[in-house]
C-alpha cells in the first residue's frame, strides 16, 4: 500500500514553475510555487543544493501531524559535482516576504512596538509539526532606497519567524542546522519578529473558542546565526504577558498561557545586534551546549542612536525572561559588548532559573546578573568565569540568589560586584576567586 505523501522539488538551477514539482527532473523553479500550494501532513519540500532564491521567501500556514510532520530541507540535484553535498540552498529574501504582525495588545512596556510590517525569509504562521533543516537564510535588504541602517521606524526583518495566533497550542516546531545570517532588521524593536530566529504568540481573534496562542515541543538546534539585528534566537514573547505578573510564577499559568517543552541547544550565535539567545514565558525550558560570540554589537551610541520614544539600551548573551525553572547548562558566552547589561548570563524576571556548568570569557558587562526583585530562586553553580570585565557579578537588588562551587578568574582591578549593580541578598558557597595579574 502506498501513502499519499508528496515530495516537492524546487531548483533555481534547472526548474520551471510550469512543472508539477514532483520529481527532480520536473522541479519547480521558485518558492512562489510552494507558497501557492496547500501542504498536507507528511509532505516534503526539498530545495536544490546550489540554488539561490533571490528576492524570494517561504510563507507556510499549513500543518503536519506528530506522526507525519511537514519537512522542508535540501536535496542534491542529479549530475552535480561532489562538493555540492556540502552546499546549502539559499533563501535570500532581500526585504521581501512582508506580513503584518499585531500582538493585539500593548506589551509590558509602552516603549515596545507591538504592531507593524515585518519581512521574513521564512514565516511559519499558525503552523505546527514543521521540520525545517539544512537551509541558508538571509534577509539583508541592503538596497532599499532611502532606508538608513539606524532608522527609528525601519521595517522589522527576520530570517525565520514563527507565530501562533488563532489555532491554540502550536506544537512540533523543529528548526535544525540552519545558517541564518545578515538579517538587516530594526535596531530598536525587541519583541517584534526581528532578528535571526524569533517565535511569538499573538492575541487570537476569539480566544474563548481557540484557547490561548502558545507553543509546545519546540526544538531549535544546530543553527549558526550570524550578523542579525536585533535578536539572535528568541522563543517566544507573548501577548499574554500580563498573566505573568509578580515574582512567584504559578505552573498553572504556563499550562494555559505559556510555552512547554522548549529546547534550544547546540547553536552558535555570533555578532547579534542585541541579545543572543533567550527563552521567554516558558515552563522548564532547556538551553544547553550553545555558544554566543560578540553579542550586543549595536547597543551603543554609534548605532542605537535614533530610538525616538523607545528606551532600554540593554542586551545580554544567554538568558530567560519570565520563565519557571529554566535550565541553562554547558553554554559558553564570550566577548559580549558593554551596555547597561552586557553580561554573559542574566537571571531576569523569572522563578527558579538555574545556571550550571557554563563558561564565560571577557564579557564586557561581567559574568552574571540576578535582575531585581522579580527574579527569584536563582542558582548559579559549577560555572567558570574567566577574565569577565566591568564587574563579575551584578546582584542588582535581587532577594535570594545562590552562587555555589563556581570558579571566578578575575582580572586585577576589576571589582567582583559591578559598580552600581549591587544591593539585595545573595549567598555564596564554596566559590573560588583567582586574581589574574
Amino acid at each position: 500500500m502506498t501513502n499519499s505523501f508528496r515530495t516537492y522539488y524546487v531548483s533555481q538551477i534547472d526548474g520551471n514553475d510550469t512543472n508539477d514539482g514532483l520529481s527532480k527532473s520536473s522541479a519547480f523553479a521558485t518558492l512562489f510555487a510552494i507558497n501557492r500550494l496547500t501542504l498536507q501532513p507528511g509532505d516534503r519540500v526539498l530545495l536544490a543544493r546550489g540554488s539561490v532564491f533571490e528576492g524570494q521567501f517561504l510563507q507556510i500556514k499549513d500543518s503536519g501531524t506528530k506522526e507525519s510532520p511537514i519537512e522542508i530541507g535540501a536535496y542534491l540535484p542529479e549530475n552535480c559535482e561532489k562538493f555540492y553535498e556540502e552546499v546549502l540552498p539559499v533563501i535570500a529574501a532581500n526585504g521581501q516576504g512582508i506580513w503584518y504582525q499585531d500582538y493585539g495588545t500593548e506589551l509590558d512596556s509602552p516603549t515596545h512596538m507591538y504592531q507593524g510590517y515585518v519581512s521574513s525569509a521564512v514565516l511559519l504562521y499558525d503552523a505546527e509539526y514543521i521540520w525545517i533543516h539544512d537551509i541558508e537564510i538571509t534577509n539583508s535588504a541592503e538596497n532599499i532606497i532611502g532606508e538608513t541602517y539606524s532608522a527609528p521606524y525601519k521595517m522589522n526583518r527576520t530570517g525565520v519567524a514563527v507565530t501562533a495566533r488563532d489555532k491554540g497550542v502550536r506544537s512540533g516546531i523543529h528548526l535544525q542546522n540552519l545558517y541564518v545570517h545578515d538579517v538587516n532588521g530594526n535596531v530598536y524593536d525587541k519583541h517584534m519578529n526581528n532578528g535571526g530566529i524569533y517565535m511569538t504568540a499573538l492575541k487570537p481573534a476569539n480566544e474563548d473558542m481557540t484557547g490561548a496562542a502558545r507553543f509546545c515541543d519546540v526544538i531549535v538546534e544546530g543553527c549558526f546565526v550570524y550578523r542579525t539585528s536585533r535578536w539572535g534566537i528568541a522563543v517566544g514573547y507573548t501577548y499574554a504577558h500580563d498573566k505573568f505578573q509578580g515574582a512567584i510564577l504559578d505552573e498553572k499559568t504556563f499550562l494555559k498561557y505559556g510555552h512547554e517543552h522548549v529546547v534550544i541547544r547546540n547553536n552558535y550565535v555570533k555578532e547579534a545586534g542585541g541579545d543572543g539567545i533567550t527563552a521567554m514565558y516558558a515552563l522548564r525550558p532547556l538551553v544547553e551546549h550553545n555558544m554566543t560570540d560578540c553579542i550586543a554589537q549595536e547597543i551603543n551610541d554609534r548605532i542605537y542612536c535614533c530610538p525616538k520614544n523607545r528606551a532600554g539600551k540593554v542586551a545580554a548573551a544567554i538568558w530567560p525572561w519570565k520563565c519557571k525553572d529554566a535550565m541553562f547548562r554547558y553554554n559558553e558566552a564570550a566577548d559580549t559588548r558593554l551596555n547597561q547589561d552586557g553580561m554573559a548570563y542574566d537571571a531576569d524576571s523569572g522563578d527558579g532559573t538555574t545556571y550550571e556548568y557554563n563558561y564565560s570569557r571577557q564579557n564586557e558587562g561581567g559574568c552574571v546578573m540576578f535582575c531585581l526583585d522579580e527574579a527569584i530562586h536563582n542558582t548559579f553553580s559549577h560555572n567558570v568565569s574567566y577574565d569577565d570585565l566591568g564587574g563579575t557579578i551584578s546582584p542588582s537588588l535581587n532577594p535570594d540568589a545562590l552562587l555555589s562551587h563556581n570558579i571566578f578568574y578575575v582580572r586585577e582591578g576589576v571589582p567582583f560586584v559591578r559598580n552600581q549593580m549591587g544591593g539585595g541578598n545573595y549567598t555564596e558557597e564554596e566559590n573560588r576567586i583567582i586574581v589574574l595579574k
